[in-house]
């Protein structure tokens, strides 16, 4: 079966809209978009689904062809048009109408202008129409005058819900036997409760960052119960890569969830949700380290446990868990490990609190301002003692003198 379908793709699909071709095409439908808006977004069509974009410029050099075709039926449609103000739809419907007539039926997704694209491409090519009736096209219709007529028009009725249909009954008069509910889909399957062990990953798309190590490592454990949270994007300064694409290259693409560059309370949600913080970072191939990657005492902070390398000042910061750089193996049984034992997970997360207060406090910033103080407040450079060698993760003191706290960023 041929479906044209009128959809607007004005950032791509609606979620709702997507879902439901896709499930229309598992039950053996050819899906064909006639889209009234056409630019991609979140959820875009399928390659397989046959577009037709338009132009304005195109649309209007076919109108003089359509007339010449069916100059009765074309200026009877006109004249209707003018009538209602819909000449857009209108011109449209006669643009798409070459493309549609292979189909079996048009489905209009919304009742608003799709709806009047389909009924005027219903008039045009005799075909069966169908409607969705959502909520807004209800209240704030943009032609309230041709939709009762386009309703009347449309061999089928549906609306996503009972209180739609009434309102569809009293307001516009429409037989509610005409009128299906068919509530909008979700994938129940897809969207059914799952325990997924999530490792976090906060840093910019650079090569020092670790990326290809961590999904290399993500590959080697065949687990589809660990997925893993990417925040953050290019960043300034050093060669962006591209870090889906590494995703697909070690084919854990279903795995990983991309969640762009975050900063507050967005962030601070991400690192109180993960199971565990991964940052593989390394000397990149033209030299460059880290120095010490904040996210690592973000991540501490807020009680996490944290999976990283051996990389310059890190050791000497955290003692467990650590891995050599770019052992993607040992990246793995770390990870593996975490996620069989909950109670490590407890015991480092707790750990790494103590050293972050221990090492990562405000006290940091007490010692800036005295230096800053003292400078100011001098005719020359004045020495600040250099306090004793902070401890490491073995044996880490809490500070109890200021309070602790951390400034979440990107990276």
């Amino acid at each position: 079966m041929r479906v044209a379908v009128i959809a607007s793709m004005k950032r791509g699909l609606e979620h709702f809209v997507y879902r439901e071709l896709l499930s229309l095409e598992e039950r053996g439908m050819s899906i064909s978009l006639f889209p009234t808006k056409h630019h991609t977004g979140l959820y875009n069509p399928k390659p397989e689904w046959a577009v037709h974009r338009w132009h304005p410029l195109l649309v209007a050099a076919l109108q003089p062809v359509s007339f010449l075709r069916a100059p009765r039926m074309y200026l009877r449609l006109l004249s209707e048009a003018l009538a209602v103000g819909a000449l857009v739809d209108f011109a449209l419907a006669w643009y798409f109408a070459r493309a549609m007539a292979n189909a079996d039926v048009i489905y209009a997704t919304f009742g608003d202008h799709k709806l009047y694209v389909g009924y005027f491409a219903k008039r045009i090519l005799g075909l069966p129409l169908v409607v969705t009736i959502h909520a807004y096209e209800l209240y704030r219709n943009p032609n309230p005058r041709l939709f009762p007529r386009a309703l009347a028009a449309c061999d089928q009725i549906m609306t996503v819900t009972d209180y739609n249909r009434e309102l569809l009954a009293d307001r516009y008069g429409i037989d509610p036997g005409r009128v299906d509910v068919v509530r909008i889909t979700v994938d129940t399957e897809r969207y059914c409760p799952a325990e997924k062990f999530v490792v976090l990953i906060v840093a910019f798309f650079v090569e020092k960052k670790g990326h290809d190590v961590l999904f290399d490592a993500i590959r080697r454990l065949r687990r589809d119960d660990i997925e893993v949270w990417v925040v953050g994007d290019h960043g300034p300064g050093e060669p962006a890569v591209d870090v889906r694409a590494l995703a697909q290259r070690y084919g854990v693409e279903s795995q990983v969830v991309f969640f762009g560059a975050l900063g507050g309370k967005a962030l601070e949600a991400a690192y109180r949700s993960c199971d565990v913080f991964c940052l593989p970072s390394r000397q990149d191939s033209k030299g460059v380290s880290e120095g010490f990657p904040t996210v690592l005492a973000e991540a501490m902070a807020f009680g996490k446990p944290v999976i990283t390398t051996r990389h310059v000042e890190i050791p000497r910061i955290i003692d467990e868990i650590l891995v050599d750089e770019n052992d993607a193996e040992g990246l793995a049984r770390a990870i593996d490990h975490l996620s069989r034992s909950p109670e490590e997970c407890a015991r480092l997360g707790a750990k790494n609190r103590q050293i972050a207060e221990a090492v990562f406090s405000r006290r940091n910033t007490a010692r800036t301002a005295a230096i800053l103080a003292g400078l100011a407040a001098s005719d020359g450079p004045q020495h600040i003692a250099t306090p004793p060698p902070l401890a490491t993760g073995a044996g880490v003191t809490p500070d109890t003198s200021s309070e602790a706290g951390t400034h979440v960023h990107e990276d």
